[in-house]
């Protein structure tokens, strides 16, 4: 063994961890192997092992109560190993029997070296350290190593990673496995077999084959590489056996090492290469093989979701309107208290000492008088040097000169400013007590209020503006500050302090003695003695932040400080250290107010000096031999850190060393560890006092300084899961979840206290329960200064016993801690209301979260402790949310890896979901003035989206489990009983009509032509030189016109040069590619006279030739084109070298360049024999993504033209506004055809023009005097975001809408209300009536179903509910109502146009009110899909459809839109009511989840709404999981933000979870030409890796 310790010290300091190993491999020979060391046996020796603590469980009997003396009494005479090593006193009320002894295990013999382990970290929060909860942690764990969970890395853009990882597949380096590789400690386990090693090995590698955690930091935009390189290690491993000793451990997975030989197969030691390499070729649930590593992650991310994971739902039925949030069914096993009800404690009375003072001033007084150079107060250096001392008559002195200046000196001798009675602010830094001493008292002399607060730095400190609401609303108007403090303040360019946001004006007012004039001689402060009224004003910041301020009285001020005297044993002219705040809480009542009763001196050590040296404090008790000393939990741990510096300390001085914090379980273990190492250097055990202190209460409890060594403090190890139901449970052995506390004394002198409910009535709990305490005495606050609402919630509390009675006539206060009254009147504090969460009905403490957030390896992960916890609101429960600071040197895989494990370790020890865990880059957090974490304004931020974290992991699955049920389908029934049940129930059938084209009677001309070709004619004939078309070029002025003549005359040229250039026949199919003009118009015609059939295409963008000339090329090949006709500029750029990149310029057709037209006319100009002949064809792709042309026959298309002549009141003498893409639908129809067959004047504005100029079209329709234009969306965008800031110019410029009649968009969409309304209210101020702007609807099979008129009723807006569509039923409700959806018509239905509205299902007519498919029966419908393969059986039934019931005879088109119609009061142009048609969504882009039909629109409104950095967002599903796509305007820092909020809204609003967040950079969502989302396109491009993301995050 002295090789042992001889080799320890050879090496100096080596950790516990390096220490153990080489320890293990020393004496691994020698040792017996034990027969079956599995990880349980483990992780239980562990445990027994942890906090050097030897423990005994108690038998559950009930016996009396149990005195914590007698208890003790009997642990006296067990034998300790140290006096460190104190038992921990296990209790349960109604229990006083000890097993045997024996139980006891023996004691590791390095406790101290551990924390030299522990001290190198030095970066851990100590406060929240627990042995025993760190090794629970590691259990837990490796627990969870069995069932790992795959879970997807996030994808992340390089720009966003910080720092660049190592490679991913260097072996996890030997160092930093589990807490005990090989140790001896619990498992002597001694070295590993070759075999174990080999093994080890194998598992490492299949892990880096498999790539699934550790290999994708990088963007996914490239691969990660490494994978050929395993594959070809696996199989020399396959074939060799490695001996190798030190197997590096899997860091990906957690157990400790041998549990991997039970996942060996047996006898076989080559391993099967895995299925997929680099998880390239991945299947997805329907089998079908994707290759990329997006689908990877996402099929990796739906088999962790299909793990069950969450509660069973309760059966119950969903009314078809309602989704229930599942209501929190209680768990019939939950722990319920059972002990009697709890009597309340009554501390001992306050003795009164004679020669106590009537009052604290006259305490001053006395000693200020008798003992004037007593030294009261030294303040210290950054160097820890003395600074200043202040003696007790310079105190007195200084006091009376500060009250005579307020009272005299500030305004005038009439007027005051300052009275009795008033409110003063104090502000002075952390470094001047003694300034503050002397205001403060100051103050109690001159009878104002002083309400100490924290300097403000800045003008917008987190928490500062609260503190300006509370001196607001105290009415203050002076703040009294020290010189230096003022000099520090910001200052305005003038030299005046500005004013701080949310403050009063203040008047700064400098309280050094030389700036200070001397009070007369027979002037005196009047001291009486203590009374009712405010003696000063303590601030106190809430859970939500805001600040409030606890007012306490002079007797209050008074008794406290003989209590504490009391209760802390003081005596005059002792020595207190003070390393607390002494504006507030325990700093302030004793190293201000106590210590003055007591003449004692005060040592106060400045914050700035513990962070330069943290032994300070201990320093100072042994320079100035203190009795006292006053520090937190965390001042212990620094001075752990610190101490091994250190000779000649020496604390045998100290008699009491006050805990202020003491209350928090988490400090037990400083407080332990601090003992264990300063025993030696003369710290007693008794010493050690925590306290218990709210604002409100005061001290509310505190450890007595015994001299009795032998009385241990009370323990209580008490289970988390009971603790969560509020219930007390000791907790047995083999739990890893448990909560060490320690009592914090006995109820103070003169109190009474007792514990209630938390919420509800104040009832007494029962001995066994958790409650708040509250607490009936003198010595406490007595209200919220100006809130009576509040005080009396608070300060005015009877609480009642199970009958009803109260226990009191005096009221109590609550203290706002939870806890309980143990054995021999201990008070236990268990956490503090401010940190509750409440989910799903179970109470959870923050402090318990961080402190296990904190025990996962790498401790040192989190930087310097720095983690925030807090709850959010989300679908009606409380959320956890973790935020964390991490170190500046951990990669991608290190946080990841950390985050994963902090989920399953708080999922294991508090069997809660963490909702949301969020790292964000070290230091960023919000500070509090001491440099704690401001919670609620990191709260905050992480609400408002600016939290700007660098790594998100949200898991709304498993923490969200009050969704309502997924929906059922109803077995359907049969459409007839829909129908029988629609009359009986007095509905209507849901059908509509245009007006009936047979019975109007006008003077229509062109009606007696069958063909637009022959009115194209007889116009040329009879009105030759009438204007059909006016082109504007960019700038507004004509760039080129057409009469009835000119283009007659062009397109009989085209036809020639068609039949003789082209060799066409009749009936061949011309593909038009020209850019929005009059060529193409003057092409359109020119094939019709030569009888061919023209497909208009969009041309190729020429800067965008790689994407754009492969659709032409589509579409020329799919409408089987036998030429194709355009411009000689388009014509060399089909040919040139970038589009022999893109396709294949082999195989175009004949080219036909219409620039140079033969000059002669065709013999004759043809005539189609039947109107059902093919017109032209009609290409687009549909917001799916499909490319789909449609038959329009000569018949549909002069039907289509009257129509709209009909519906929009179009003659010669009018004139109409185009802006629209002149490619397909409505679009094509009004740019070619409209004119020619109404006569009516076009003026043609093509909208790429719009793009250099925005009011170009704005402009054209005041020039022209235009009523009635027709845009797209994509032109009414631009408008609105172009011309936004410009409607005072353009209304200098003259421009004037107000002759609009109607403003159409043309669209195959649910109107986009939100557009067309805002487009309405800007351009209102120029004219525009905002009843003018609608919409049309059309689609595939017929191209425009509807179409605001001139005539009829303005289109009307109806709100739905977003929850009852979803089950497609229709129910209307108030505009602003919850979950309310705003729906605008679509426009009057055309004339000649029936529309029914079938189930898409069983094809049965539905209700009014009802959701189905649009049905449309007219003579302008297309007569059938245009396909190569002739492949028409699989849409065969959308041009002819028939109801299964009813109406069974009439053929109608399936629209493939969902929508409903509803009855108006209103009345149409024919008298009738009218029947408004409303758009909701396409049935394809509908996506079916959980049962019920979404709109992507909907969801995607709501998401466009979470954060101002969004602009755009599409939504799509894949196998099962819904993922959000959205573009981000702003740094790529806020990606990040967007993650948590994005989740939140679609939960909130829509209950759902979202699956995958994908932030991209704007423009990234296709958009087609009529500026509808290609969500589609979108998806293939992100499953096949093409949008380099810059962040893709994967909800669990």
């Amino acid at each position: 063994m002295e090789r042992i310790n001889g080799l320890q010290m050879l090496i100096g300091d080596i950790t516990q961890k390096g220490y153990e190993k080489k320890r293990s491999k020393l004496i691994g020979a020698y040792l017996p192997q034990p027969p079956a060391a599995n990880g349980a046996a483990a992780v239980r020796c562990r445990l027994q092992h942890s906090e050097g603590a030897a423990r005994r469980t108690l038998r559950t009997s009930n016996i009396g109560v149990c005195d914590i003396r007698e208890a003790a009494a009997r642990e006296r005479s067990a034998p300790h190993s140290t006096a460190a090593n104190r038992p921990l006193f296990y209790f349960r009320f109604g229990v006083d029997q000890a097993l045997p002894q024996e139980r006891r295990t023996p004691v590791t013999p390095s406790s101290s070296s551990r924390y030299h382990r522990r001290r190198s970290s030095g970066s851990r929060d100590e406060r929240y350290r627990s042995d025993v909860h760190t090794e629970a942690v590691q259990a837990a764990l490796a627990k969870h190593k069995e069932r790992k969970m795959a879970v997807p890395m996030p994808s992340k853009r390089r720009s966003l990673v910080v720092q660049t990882s190592m490679d991913a597949y260097t072996p996890p380096d030997t160092s930093s496995g589990s807490e005990d590789e090989g140790s001896i400690q619990g498992d002597s386990q001694g070295t590993p077999t070759s075999s174990q090693g080999s093994i080890n090995m194998e598992h490492w590698i299949s892990q880096a084959i498999h790539g699934s955690t550790t290999s994708t930091t990088s963007s996914s935009s490239t691969q990660s590489g490494g994978s050929g390189a395993a594959h070809r290690l696996a199989d020399v491993m396959a074939q060799t056996h490695i001996e190798n000793h030190s197997a590096p451990p899997d860091v990906t997975t957690y157990t400790s090492e041998h549990s991997i030989q039970v996942e060996r197969p047996q006898g076989s030691t080559s391993r099967a290469a895995p299925k997929y390499g680099n998880a390239e070729l991945m299947e997805t649930g329907d089998g079908v093989p994707v290759s990329s590593r997006v689908s990877a992650k996402i099929q990796q991310l739906v088999n962790t979701l299909k793990r069950p994971k969450r509660p069973p739902l309760r059966e119950f039925f969903v009314d078809d309107f309602e989704e229930l949030l599942e209501v929190q069914q209680p768990d019939p096993n939950q722990p319920k208290p059972e002990g009697a009800q709890m009597l309340a404690m009554r501390g001992e009375q306050l003795g009164v000492v004679t020669n106590w003072p009537p009052s604290l001033e006259a305490a001053l007084q006395r000693w200020g008088t008798i003992s004037p150079k007593a030294p009261c107060l030294t303040t210290m250096d950054t160097n820890g040097k003395p600074l200043y001392i202040l003696t007790y008559g310079k105190l007195w002195t200084r006091s009376m000169k500060v009250a005579y200046n307020i009272l005299h000196k500030l305004g005038t001798k009439q007027e005051p400013m300052v009275r009795p009675g008033d409110r003063v602010a104090l502000v002075f830094p952390n470094n001047d007590p003694a300034a503050f001493m002397v205001a403060f008292y100051g103050c109690l002399l001159a009878e104002v209020v002083p309400v100490p607060i924290e300097v403000p730095l800045t003008r917008k400190d987190a928490g500062s503006q609260q503190i300006g609401f509370l001196l607001g609303s105290c009415g203050v108007t002076v703040a009294l500050t020290s010189d230096a403090c003022h000099k520090g303040l910001p200052k305005s360019p003038t030299g005046e302090i500005p004013q701080f946001k949310g403050w009063p004006k203040l008047l700064w007012f400098v309280t050094e003695s030389k700036h200070l004039s001397k009070p007369p001689r027979d002037w005196f402060p009047h001291i009486k003695d203590a009374n009712n009224d405010t003696a000063y004003i303590e601030y106190k910041t809430c859970k939500d932040g805001s600040v409030l301020g606890v007012t306490v009285t002079r007797i209050a001020l008074l008794t406290h400080c003989q209590a504490l005297t009391q209760a802390c044993g003081y005596t005059e002219a002792e020595t207190i250290v003070n390393v607390l705040d002494f504006k507030k809480d325990v700093g302030l009542w004793h190293g201000i107010l106590t210590s003055v009763m007591n003449m004692m001196h005060v040592i106060s050590i400045p914050y700035s000096l513990m962070k330069v040296n943290p032994l300070s404090w201990i320093q100072k008790v042994c320079q100035y031999k203190a009795k006292v000393a006053c520090v937190k939990s965390r001042d212990m741990h620094w001075a752990l850190v610190a101490h091994r510096d250190q000779r000649d300390i020496n604390l045998s001085s100290l008699r009491m060393l006050i805990v202020a914090d003491g209350a928090n379980p988490w400090s037990i273990s400083s407080c332990d560890a601090f003992l264990n190492v300063f025993q030696s250097k003369g710290l007693r055990q008794e010493v050690i006092c925590p306290c218990a202190s709210s604002p409100e209460a005061l001290t509310v409890a505190i450890r007595r300084p015994t001299d009795d060594s032998n009385q241990p403090p009370g323990r209580g190890v008490l289970s988390m899961h009971g603790l969560t139901y509020g219930v007390i449970r000791v907790d047995s052995e083999e739990k890893l979840s448990v909560l060490t506390v320690q009592d914090v004394g006995l109820v103070m002198p003169g109190a009474i206290m007792c514990a209630v409910k938390p919420d509800g009535v104040p009832q007494l709990c029962r001995t066994d329960e958790v409650g708040e305490l509250c607490v009936c005495a003198i010595a406490t606050g007595t209200s919220y200064y100006g809130l009576s609402g509040m005080t009396k919630n608070t300060f005015e509390v009877f609480p009642m016993t199970s009958s009803g009675a109260p226990i009191s006539e005096y009221p109590f206060i609550r203290t706002g801690l939870l806890g309980f009254i143990g054995p021999g009147g201990l008070v236990f504090v268990v956490g503090k209301m401010d940190g509750l969460m409440v989910v799903s009905g179970r109470r959870h403490n923050a402090d318990d979260i961080v402190a296990t957030a904190l025990a996962v390896e790498p401790m040192k992960f989190v930087y310097r402790g720095r983690i925030a916890v807090f709850s959010v609101s989300v679908l009606h429960d409380e959320r956890i949310v973790i935020v964390a600071e991490q170190r500046p040197d951990s990669t991608e895989e290190d946080s990841f890896q950390w985050m994963s494990r902090v989920l399953q370790a708080i999922d294991s020890i508090h069997q809660v979901g963490v909702y949301c865990l969020a790292l964000v880059p070290a230091n960023t957090l919000p500070k509090t003035p001491l440099g704690g974490i401001h919670l609620s304004e990191t709260k905050q931020l992480f609400l408002e989206g600016a939290l700007h974290p660098c790594n998100v992991l949200m898991c709304p699955h498993t923490c969200v489990t009050n969704l309502p049920k997924p929906r059922q389908k109803q077995p359907e029934i049969g459409p007839a009983s829909v129908m029988v049940g629609n009359l009986v129930s007095g509905k209507r059938i849901a059908q509509a009509s245009g007006r009936d084209l047979g019975q109007i009677e006008d003077n229509d001309q062109a009606r007696k032509f069958l063909f637009l070709s022959e009115v194209l004619q007889w116009r040329a004939q009879t009105t030759p030189d009438h204007v059909l078309y006016t082109l504007l070029n960019c700038r507004g002025t004509i760039a080129n016109s057409l009469t009835c003549v000119q283009l007659h005359k062009r397109a009989e040229k085209i036809a020639v040069m068609l039949m003789e250039r082209g060799h066409l026949q009749d009936g061949d199919h011309v593909a038009l590619v020209y850019p929005p003009g009059i060529d193409l118009i003057a092409a359109f015609y020119g094939c019709l006279y030569a009888g061919c059939v023209p497909i208009t295409v969009r041309p190729p963008h020429p800067q965008n030739i790689a994407t754009t000339l492969p659709t032409v090329k589509m579409i020329v090949e799919v409408s089987r084109s036998a030429c194709l006709m355009t411009t000689q500029l388009i014509c060399k750029l089909l040919r040139s070298r970038e589009a022999a990149a893109a396709v294949d310029v082999r195989t175009w057709p004949p080219i036909l360049d219409t620039d140079d037209l033969p000059k002669k006319r065709p013999p004759q100009i043809y005539k189609p024999s039947n109107p059902d002949m093919l017109a032209y064809l009609d290409f687009s792709v549909s917001t799916t993504g499909m490319l789909a042309g449609v038959k329009m026959s000569h018949s549909a298309t002069s039907a289509f033209c009257r129509s709209i002549k009909l519906q929009c009141e179009l003659y010669p003498s009018r004139e109409v506004a185009i802006c629209l893409d002149p490619y397909c639908g409505l679009g094509f129809v009004l740019w070619c055809l409209c004119s020619v067959y109404s006569g009516h004047q076009s003026i043609l504005i093509p909208p790429s023009e719009l793009e250099t100029t925005p009011a170009l079209w704005l402009l054209a329709v005041s020039q022209y005097k235009v009523r009635d234009t027709f845009c797209s969306y994509s032109v009414m965008e631009l408008c609105t975001k172009g011309l936004g800031s410009q409607t005072e110019s353009l209304k200098a410029r003259g421009l004037d809408l107000s002759r609009v009649r109607t403003c159409v968009v043309v669209a195959e969409e649910r109107p986009r209300i939100a557009l067309t309304q805002s487009f309405s209210k800007l351009f209102k101020d120029l004219g525009l009536h905002p009843r003018a702007v609608s919409t049309s609807f059309g689609c595939r099979v017929n191209l425009a179903i509807c179409l605001q008129g001139t005539s009829g009723p303005d289109p009307t807006t109806v709100y739905v509910d977003m929850r009852a569509l979803r089950h497609d039923r229709v129910r209307l409700v108030e505009r602003g109502s919850p979950h309310s959806l705003p729906l605008m018509e679509s426009g009057k239905i055309l004339p000649g146009v029936r529309i029914i509205i079938a189930n898409p299902e069983t094809k049965g007519p539905l209700g009014d009110s009802h959701l189905g498919e649009i049905w449309v029966h007219s003579a302008h419908n297309a007569s059938g899909y245009f396909t190569i393969y002739g492949d028409e059986s699989l849409q065969s039934d959308h041009f002819n459809s028939r109801l299964s019931f009813g109406d069974t005879q009439t053929i109608w088109a399936r629209t493939g839109y969902l929508g409903f119609l509803r009855r108006t009061e209103l009345t149409d142009a024919n008298g009738e009511r009218h029947d408004a048609l409303y758009v909701v969504g396409a049935l394809d882009e509908a996506m079916e989840l959980r049962g019920m039909r979404y709109h992507p629109i909907d969801i995607e409104t709501s998401v466009i709404r979470a954060h101002k950095s969004i602009t755009e967002c599409a939504v799509f599903t894949w196998t099962n999981l819904l993922v959000v796509v959205v573009e981000l305007d702003g740094s790529e820092q806020e990606a990040l933000d967007l993650v948590p909020l994005v989740t939140n809204v679609v939960l909130e609003e829509h209950y759902l979870i979202v699956g995958v967040v994908v932030v991209v950079d704007v423009g990234v969502i296709p958009i087609n030409s009529r500026g509808e989302k290609q969500r589609m396109h979108l998806r293939d491009g992100f499953l096949a890796d093409q949008l380099d993301p810059i962040y893709v995050a994967y909800n669990m």
